[in-house]
């Protein structure tokens, strides 16, 4: 039953055919669309500074990948979380951890992230499956991916060697089913969409230990988790899959970087240069003008009218205040579509006018914070559970109870002293007692709060006057 377990139960993914050819093979329903699939298609490229408008004119501000970074900083910078009761569990969670913010970020961009543990050797490993590389079967009503199909791609000469692993979980049973396919279509790496001719796992020495149909008992959920940006999905309504964050911005930035583009032309159409008639020029030994060494790019040579008039300086006024004032404008809106807060990516000089507005942006920021802090967090608890049920299954650890602890620190989206500083003018004017400052500002219970509090007896000295001295 748990022939391969040990070895390996893996998925590089690598999305390489039409959906339409698992399905037909697999005889199961794909719930993505063609739509849904073109759009993560599109926040892939833009992610990696492909977006389809880029050219020799327009250039990249590469927004997408900024954004993405940034939201995943905010969400993980300050993340403590650990398994209580279980060492084993722990250590294999705490490797997870070392890399959450780098796979949030992929996340953040293509709307969500695959956790699937696979036992590998003596301890369990996780595969990290971006949103164009997994094909969800079935999900609940609350919208959960139950079933899924990975991939797995392999190349040797001008063979190409595909597996597909796919995960059936119903409440009766949990399957795990491996398909091998062997193609001579090779040389269309990256474009092919036919899986070729079925073939034995045995054929591929790399899984020739992994069993054909694994089913098991006892599972409560799916061995895989699924991390997901907790927006709604406007490009399909009834998509299990999330969005990216800026999925809602996607114009907006193609004209952002259609801005910066004018902006980069301003500065090169106003360079300052100097025409020249050529006669102001000296000749070669082979009699042909010569721009002084070093200086091409500030001389140009012309044929001039006839007249005391022989060279001139190109020194146009630069309009960069108002391009750059437009292209500000631009930003402001992709932050307030994209869940930001004012001056995340747009000049912080130009942003924040009123308190209202001060105020309106950062609860923005905060909420999209804690969405998704809430959404990984959900996502983590889901792997754990993956990687100690693997763990069990193999023979690892026995089956032992444990709690998961997460701390969230918000004081990179909440100005803590400002807060700090209204508390203590509360205290000050009796509105709140003491303790309660010093346990936010400490972050200490009460009664650790009381006893780091001085005795009131000890602030109040002797009068000497009381006691009729001199």
């Amino acid at each position: 039953m748990f022939n391969g377990l040990k070895n390996a139960i893996r998925g590089v993914i690598n999305k390489l055919f039409n959906k339409s050819s698992i399905q037909n093979e697999l005889k199961v329903d794909i719930a993505v669309s063609d739509k849904m699939s073109r759009s993560i298609d599109l926040w892939l490229n833009m992610y990696k500074n492909k977006s389809p408008w880029l050219n020799e004119v327009t250039k990249s501000l590469n927004l997408p990948a900024t954004i993405s970074s940034e939201v995943a900083r905010l969400v993980t910078l300050e993340l403590e979380s650990e398994v209580v009761g279980n060492d084993f569990l722990n250590k294999q969670y705490q490797d997870v951890l070392k890399d959450v913010r780098k796979y949030c970020e992929y996340a953040c961009c293509c709307g969500g992230l695959v956790f699937k543990p696979y036992v590998s050797g003596g301890k369990i490993e996780v595969d990290y499956v971006q949103a164009n590389n997994f094909f969800p079967t079935e999900y609940s009503s609350a919208g959960d991916i139950t079933s899924a199909i990975f991939s797995e791609i392999k190349v040797k000469g001008d063979i190409k060697y595909t597996r597909l692993e796919y995960h059936n979980w119903t409440p009766d049973a949990y399957t795990i089913s491996n398909y091998a396919y062997k193609s001579n279509t090779a040389r269309l790496i990256g474009y092919s969409d036919e899986l070729g001719k079925q073939i034995s796992l045995k054929e591929v020495s790399e899984w020739a230990d992994l069993s054909e149909k694994l089913t098991l008992q006892g599972v409560e959920r799916p061995l895989f988790s699924y991390f997901k940006i907790p927006q709604a999905n406007s490009v399909e309504s009834t998509s299990p899959l999330g969005v990216s964050v800026f999925s809602r911005a996607v114009d907006l930035i193609k004209e952002a970087d259609k801005q910066y583009s004018r902006i980069l032309w301003e500065y090169e159409a106003t360079e300052v240069a100097i025409d020249a008639d050529s006669s102001m020029f000296r000749r070669n030994s082979s009699g042909e003008y010569e721009v002084p060494h070093g200086k091409k790019r500030l001389y140009r040579m012309l044929e001039m009218e006839t007249g005391d008039n022989k060279w001139n300086v190109f020194s146009p006024t630069i309009r960069d205040s108002s391009l750059f004032a437009g292209l500000n404008q631009l930003l402001r809106k992709i932050e307030f579509n994209c869940g930001l807060s004012y001056g995340v990516i747009s000049d912080a000089q130009e942003t924040d006018k009123t308190a209202t507005e001060i105020k309106a942006s950062k609860q923005r920021l905060y909420s999209t914070v804690k969405d998704v802090q809430k959404s990984l967090e959900d996502a983590l608890e889901g792997l754990i559970y993956s990687i100690d049920k693997w763990s069990i299954l193999a023979g690892f650890t026995p089956s032992l109870k444990y709690e998961t602890t997460f701390n969230w620190d918000d004081s990179v989206v909440i100005d803590k002293d400002s807060e700090l500083l209204a508390m203590q003018q509360d205290v000050a004017s009796g509105l709140i007692r003491p303790e309660l400052y010093v346990m936010k500002k400490y972050g200490v219970t009460e009664e650790e709060a009381l006893k780091m509090m001085p005795d009131t007896k000890d602030l109040v000295q002797d009068n000497p006057f009381d006691k009729g001295g001199v």
